[in-house]
């Protein structure tokens, strides 16, 4: 925080919108504000009252043999290549810093308990109040905004976000339901909640898409659970 103090703006406050580094920041403010590593505050907060047996910043020894590899291609020479094993990759070990913004490994049972949380509006186990869950899944971002904040190509014509989380703010095919909230993560997965359909969806996949995009994968799985919807 010290070193990023130090550099100049890249814009001015509110201007624009840039990922990632600001949940950085505010997984150390958590740690400095509960006299806690944000390990240990994720665990007693959110994952034990949820139920979330699986889900931390290192597996276990016990647990590493359920941890696939990850694959993707050599940018360079296009070749299929493990990006990460479960043996030997930054989650069989403790962390150097527990980063607020990635590096947490879970479950599709983890991530549909805290799915069902928020779907329930904090209900079950008293996690987070209606009213917050409200903003943070409502689209923060003005169109101004959007327009100079580069990311994904289209991502922002259906696309806002929340607080740390996409919503989805128009339909563009079957997939696309407005009011849906969630993320698709590094290595091809997939986790949203769509209030209006009382829907969780998770996607877990180890394979790093060829492009800056929304994996194909992902897209496939969203038509096909909204297809579904009619005869459920």
């Amino acid at each position: 925080m010290r070193r990023l103090g130090s550099l100049p703006l890249a814009h001015q406050p509110g201007e624009q919108w840039l990922y990632h580094m600001s949940a950085e920041i505010l997984g150390v403010l958590i740690a400095r504000v509960s006299g806690k590593s944000l390990g240990t505050f994720l665990q007693e907060r959110i994952f034990a009252p949820l139920g979330m047996t699986d889900t931390g910043f290192q597996v276990p020894e016990s647990k590493l043999d359920r941890l696939p590899t990850c694959y993707g291609r050599d940018m360079v020479t296009g070749e299929l290549i493990v990006l990460d094993e479960p043996r030997a990759g930054y989650a069989a070990r403790p962390p150097v810093f527990e980063s607020g913004a990635g590096g947490l490994v879970s479950t599709v049972d983890d991530l549909l308990a805290f799915g069902r949380m928020m779907l329930l509006h904090g209900g079950g186990e008293r996690i987070l109040s209606r009213p917050a869950i409200q903003l943070m899944t409502m689209d923060h971002l003005t169109p101004e905004q959007k327009g100079i904040s580069p990311f994904f190509e289209h991502f922002w014509d259906t696309r806002g976000w929340g607080l740390g989380m996409g919503v989805i703010t128009a339909r563009s095919d079957i997939g696309d339901a407005p009011g849906r909230f969630g993320w698709d993560g590094a290595f091809g997965t997939s986790w949203h909640v769509d209030p209006k359909e009382g829907l969780v969806g998770v996607l877990m996949t180890q394979r790093r898409p060829d492009r800056l995009a929304i994996s194909p994968v992902a897209l496939d799985f969203w038509t096909s659970a909204y297809q579904l919807i009619e005869s459920w």
